[in-house]
Formats: structure tokens, sequence, C-alpha cells
């Protein structure tokens, strides 16, 4: 841990962000690999299908942004410490980490049982649609604590500059997923043949596997973390400091969830088809936004390490050398999206309905890329350094505070197409916004 405290506060930036991204930038994108490797198989089974898991999508984001919002702030607790040379805070904020994960782990089972099956009547009367998506949303959502686990340690590993072993974490989790899937969804090598249900299965036996191969890596290689449960007893203060991050870091994680609710109310009043795209762009983009994130998760650390410190120019630097990496993963995004949206959507098994309305949304949206470059980022410094309001207000203006009302106004003017401009737009907005809130903040420390 000496070691990795060190690098934060010493090492060259633009080596350190890359070594300490890539791996967790490799890691997201096998974590988006789980619903998007269930929206291919499951595809094979028609758009009905496809649609049911589609509207499962907004419950299993709940899941993973109450895990990334918790162990958000656990990392930036931990680090914070680290940089300040509290060793004994940081070890409080990593058993208050899991304790509280535990108990958002019932709340899930909870939440799983009693409102799985309201929240999806609310966007679809197909029967069929509703089974499945039932179906598959009540085991990744009951089962979810694997994943909740497992998330919650990977953040405590990179918190000590540990990137390496939270890949293979998440390496091995979609490994078992991918192999698990066309075999319990189609029912091959004897296994009954499942459906969207062994779609479900095989993401929660994947979870499950990450979840166990991160404890052992945990007990073996703390980082030089020591938790020490017995005679655990709650402290407010840790528990408020945690929620101060982790609270607005949920909400934005969230957004996706509601905004995908709230759109799929709006455009499932206009075509089944529309809702089916808006499904599978948000499983597209997280190939871009989860190596931006990957990005930002490597920053975290440093930008909470070097705040603590005190380290002003290097803080600057991290900001700096973080947003020019993002935008160029964007840029990448953009070209992908604008030049090539046919191939891509025929992974999902369009049809030529979905394939024409997929390529205008994919060209549309994708204008906005680059220039979110400047609003992921600065959230993620915001987080970094405790400021989680700054970053909720970053994350409303990108994800729903104008998308919402724009949707509503547009689609009665230009159709669907309406609404896939308010992406762009709340992307352009919210850079100008994120970039005045950093620069007064900056200017006070």
């Amino acid at each position: 841990m000496k070691q990795s405290e060190n690098q934060m506060g010493t090492k060259a930036i633009f080596p350190l962000l890359m070594g300490m991204s890539v791996p967790p930038m490799i890691s997201m994108l096998i974590q988006s690999l789980y619903n998007i490797v269930d929206s291919i198989f499951v595809a094979k089974l028609g758009e009905e299908a496809l649609t049911a898991v589609s509207l499962a999508y907004p419950l299993q984001n709940l899941v993973l942004a109450v895990a990334v919002g918790l162990g958000v702030a656990t990392n930036a607790a931990i680090a914070r410490n680290l940089g300040a040379k509290k060793s004994e805070e940081a070890n409080d904020a990593a058993a208050h980490g899991l304790v509280l994960t535990g108990i958002h782990s019932i709340f899930f089972i909870l939440l799983g049982i009693f409102f799985t099956k309201p929240f999806l009547q609310m966007f679809t009367d197909n029967p069929t649609v509703l089974e499945w998506s039932c179906q598959y949303s009540y085991i990744v959502i009951c089962l979810s604590f694997g994943s909740l686990f497992h998330i919650e340690i990977e953040k405590m590993f990179q918190a000590t500059g540990n990137m390496f072993l939270p890949m293979i974490m998440q390496g091995v989790g979609a490994i078992v997923n991918i192999i698990l899937d066309p075999i319990m969804i189609f029912g091959l090598f004897g296994f009954p043949a499942m459906g969207v249900r062994g779609a479900a299965t095989a993401t929660i036996l994947g979870q499950f596997s990450a979840c166990m191969l991160s404890i052992i890596l945990f007990c073996r290689h703390s980082g030089g973390l020591q938790i020490h449960m017995k005679g655990f007893r709650m402290k407010g203060r840790i528990v408020r400091q945690l929620y101060l991050v982790a609270v607005p870091s949920t909400v934005m994680m969230s957004l996706p969830s509601i905004l995908i609710g709230v759109l799929n109310g709006i455009l499932g009043a206009v075509s089944q088809t529309a809702v089916a795209v808006l499904g599978v762009y948000f499983k597209l983009q997280m190939f871009v936004y989860m190596p931006a994130n990957g990005i930002i998760q490597g920053m975290r650390p440093i930008i909470s390490y070097n705040y603590g410190a005190g380290a002003k120019k290097r803080l600057h630097e991290t900001i700096k050398v973080s947003v020019l990496v993002t935008a160029v993963i964007m840029a990448v995004g953009t070209i992908l999206f604008m030049g090539f949206p046919e191939p891509v959507l025929s992974l999902f098994s369009a049809t030529e309905e979905m394939q024409k309305m997929g390529a205008q949304a994919l060209r549309i949206i994708g204008t906005g890329f680059i220039v979110s470059a400047l609003g992921t980022v600065f959230a993620g410094v915001f987080e970094s350094m405790g400021k989680g309001i700054a970053s909720l207000i970053v994350s409303l203006l990108r994800q729903l505070v104008i998308i919402v009302p724009c949707s509503l106004m547009l689609i009665k003017v230009m159709g669907v197409a309406g609404v896939w401009l308010t992406f762009p737009v709340s992307e352009a907005v919210a850079a100008v916004v994120a970039s005045i809130l950093l620069y007064r903040m900056m200017k006070k420390i």
C-alpha cells in the first residue's frame, strides 16, 4: 500500500493515469457484456424477448447504481484518508462499506419481490413481453447480492491503487456468463431450454463467480487495508460521510434507469420498435462510456489522494489529462455510431424497420459524445473531492432535466427523431455548467 500511495503522489500523471485506468477500462467493458450478451442471445428468440429484456434494464441498472454509488464513496474515503496518512480512518471506511452493502442486498430482495411486476406493467400491455420481463427481472434483482459485494470489494482494491485484480474478477464473471448463456437459453448439452430465465440465471451465476473470487483475493491481497468486523459498531460520522457521496452518485447512476423508464412511456405511445431501439442504444453506448468510466475510475483515487495531500498542481494536471484521453475515446464512439450503425444493429437481429429507426437514432445521438467528455470527467472529479451535489447537478442536466421535457415537445413536431436529438443537446448544456462549477471550485482550493 505504501508503494501505491507513493506513486499516486509522485509518478508522472499520464503513465500513472493509464496504468490505473486500463485495467478498470477493460473491467467496465467486461461488465457491459452481461446485459449485451443476454440481449444478443435473447434476440434470437424474437423481438418480444428482446423488448422484455430491454424493459428489465432500468431495474438492473438500479442495482448497478447502488453498488457503484457506495463503492465510489468508499473508494474516495479510503483514498483521501490514505493521502492524509490516516490509515485507521481508511480501514473504518472499508468496514462500513461492507456492512452497508449487506443492508442494500436485503433491500433489493424486497424490491424484487414486491415492485418488479407493478413497475414493468407501466411500460407494456403485451402479456408475453410482461411475462418474460418478469421472469428475467425477478432473478437478476432478487439475487443481485453477488454483484453488490463484488463491486464494493472492487472499489476497495482500486482505492489502494490495485487495478489489476478487479479486472480479473470481472473477466471471470463475464466468461462464466457468456459460456452459460446459450446453454441455458437454448437448452444445450442436456440442459432444459429456459429462454429468458436462462439468460438471467447465467448472469447471476457469472456475478456469483466474480463475488466469490473477489472475497478470496481480498483475503489474500487486501492492499494493506485491515478490516475488523469483530465488535464492529456503526459510526454515524462515517455513514454520513459515505452517503454524502454515495447518494448523489447512486442517483447519477440511476438516471439512465429513470430516463429509460420515462422515455419508454413516451416512445411506447408511438412505436414498440422505438422502445426496442432505445434499449439497444443504451446497451451499445456502454461500449463507449464504459472505457471512459474506466479512465474516471483510474482518475478518482489519484484526485482523492492528491486532494487530501493538498497537491494542487497534480490535481490540475490529472483533470486535464483525463479530459483529453476521454475525448479520444468519445471520438471513436462518434465514428462507430455515425459511420457503421447498420452492422452494429444487425448483432441484435434487427428487423428492417428497427434497422432504419436505429441507424437514425445512433447517428443523431453520436454527435454528442465528444462534448460529453467534459460532463463525465468533471462529475467524477467532484465525487473524488467529496462534492457529491455538484456531481449530481451535472448528471441531472445530462440525463434527465433537459431530455425529458424536450422529448415531450419534440416528439410532437419531429417524431421519434426529436427524442434522439435531445441527447446531444443535453450533453452540451451539462458541459458548460460543469465547466463553470469546476472553475469556481478550483479557485477556492
